[in-house]
This record gives C-alpha cells, structure tokens and sequence, in this order.
C-alpha cells in the first residue's frame, strides 16, 4: 500500500500488485479501489496494477471543501497517483466516472497515457442528456444525505443498468451493494455534485477529442442505454478508437462480465504495446463505394 499527495494537499489510497508496464484503474462512482480486484489478480501476473481510492472515498481522505471535487481534479489525482508510484506513463483503465476521468486525462497528458480504456461513459455525456444528467446527479446527492449511504446506497445498486449484475451473479451484487452502503455519504454527495454534476458534455469536446492520438479502447454494454450513444460518440470522433459492446451487459462491466473484460483490456493493451493498434483507415470512413 502506498499514499498519493493530491496537488491540494489530500491523501489518497493507493494499492498496488505485480510487475510489467504500469495499469492504472480509476474506479466508478458507486464502487471504489476495491472494485477492480478481479482486474488486479487477472492483470498482475502481466502488468504493474495500480488502484487508488478516489478522494472522498476512504481510506482516501473525505474533503469537507466542495470546490476540492471537479472532473479536473479527478484527473489531477490519476497524475499524483502516478507520480506518487513513479511512473512517467501508464495505461489508463476507467470505467464511468472513472472512465471520463481517464478520457480527460488523456486530453490532458497525452504524453502519460500509453493507452486509454473507456468503459461505460456514460449517462449524461452527450449535450442533449446533460441537463437531465446533472438534475440526476444532485437530486442523487440529496438523497445520499438525507438517508446516508446505508440508506440509499442499496436503492442506487439496484438502478436500470445494474440489475443485469444482480441477475447474473446475485451473491457478487450483493458485495457491490453492501460496499457502496458503506460510503462515506458526505464524500459521495460532494462527489455528485463536483465531479458527475459538473464535468462537460463530450460532445462539446469533439474538437480536442479528433486530435486525440492516444490508443483507445472503448466498451459499453448494449443494456446500459444510457452509454451507448456515447460510445457510438467516441468511436467516430477518436481517431485511434476501438469499440467493443457486451451482449446482455449493464453498467458495471468489470465485475458483471470480469473474465470478457479482462480478456478485452489485456488483449488491447498487447497489442497496442506490439504498434498494432494505428489510426483508422482513411479507407474505411464510410464513403460510398465508387463501382468502376
């Protein structure tokens, strides 16, 4: 275990487990560094695995200050966590608010990012959802408050794109649930309502997103229906994108199909490590075929 030093003074938990190039997993809103286990012990035995705990989510520190939760700051703490391993570049493994912090972060320091997987990003993404989105957002902050994370953390597990999990594997749901009950709720309001509620719809970034070289990888499950779009998004703006949807697949991807996703990621990340992973054929843009 090892404690990054946010650029503002926070402490964040890191944990780290085996040898190779660097992985960094930035977790989702509702789960925490301990979500990405079943990515840890697969990835390890390849990979240097790094996982922290986002601010406001302990053993990180909690800030009491709201203006300490933005998606800026979500990508400022992936660059203390790797400065804090010594790492100059790694991949960048996120999934939802995780995901959108690792795709700022490649915006940010291309330079850093060996390559990029988007997972289930995500609601609210695009300018025609975006308000609905942040209005979701604080209205989920209020309630995290008011009935404290024991209180509705179970109802929030429980959302549209969650009970694909529950079906499949209900006893690894159910570890889901009792661990997003055990937030700490002032963390997950704040975190709402900085960091979901406030970060840019995408497609207000198709600009700086077109010129975005970094490989990516991008995965969304065709009954997250609130990810898809977006995923369509991100596909036609990357340059260097893939896109991979789960059949019969939710919003927690990771710990709902771990074995396809862990398959996915490190079969990406080899073959971006290889140079196979290039820019789309201008070739292949969609134009119509001129017959001869």
């Amino acid at each position: 275990m090892r404690t990054a030093l946010t650029h503002d003074g926070y402490r964040l938990h890191m944990e780290e487990a085996g040898q190779g190039s660097p992985v960094v997993f930035v977790h989702e809103f509702a789960g925490d560094h301990l979500s990405w286990e079943p990515q840890l012990r697969a990835f390890a035995r390849r990979h240097r695995c790094i996982a922290y705990a986002a601010r406001g989510y302990p053993p990180s520190d909690v800030p009491r200050d709201p203006a300490a939760y933005s998606q800026e700051n979500a990508v400022r703490d992936i660059v203390s966590a790797l400065d804090a391993a010594g790492v100059d570049s790694a991949h960048v493994v996120g999934l939802s608010m995780g995901g959108f912090a690792a795709l700022h972060f490649g915006l940010a320091h291309p330079e850093r990012a060996l390559s990029l997987t988007i997972a289930g990003a995500g609601y609210g993404a695009l300018a025609s959802g975006h308000a609905a989105f942040r209005d979701a957002s604080l209205q989920a902050a209020e309630r995290f408050e008011a009935q404290g994370s024991a209180g509705y953390g179970p109802v929030y597990a429980a959302g549209a794109a969650r009970v694909q999990y529950q079906n499949k594997d209900p006893r690894g749901w159910q570890a889901f649930a009792e661990a997003l009950a055990r937030h700490d709720a002032t963390g997950a309001a704040l975190t709402l309502r900085g960091v979901q509620a406030g970060r840019p719809a995408l497609d207000t970034l198709a600009g700086p997103l077109a010129k975005l070289a970094v490989p990516t990888l991008i995965i969304a499950g065709d009954e997250d229906d609130h990810a898809l779009e977006p995923a369509l998004f991100l596909k036609r703006t990357l340059p260097c994108s893939g896109l991979l949807v789960l059949p019969k697949t939710g919003h927690t991807l990771n710990l709902e199909e771990p074995e396809t996703f862990n398959r996915a990621v490190l079969d990406f990340i080899s073959t971006v490590e290889a140079g196979r992973w290039t820019a789309r054929d201008p070739r292949a843009t969609g134009e119509v075929m001129k017959l001869s």
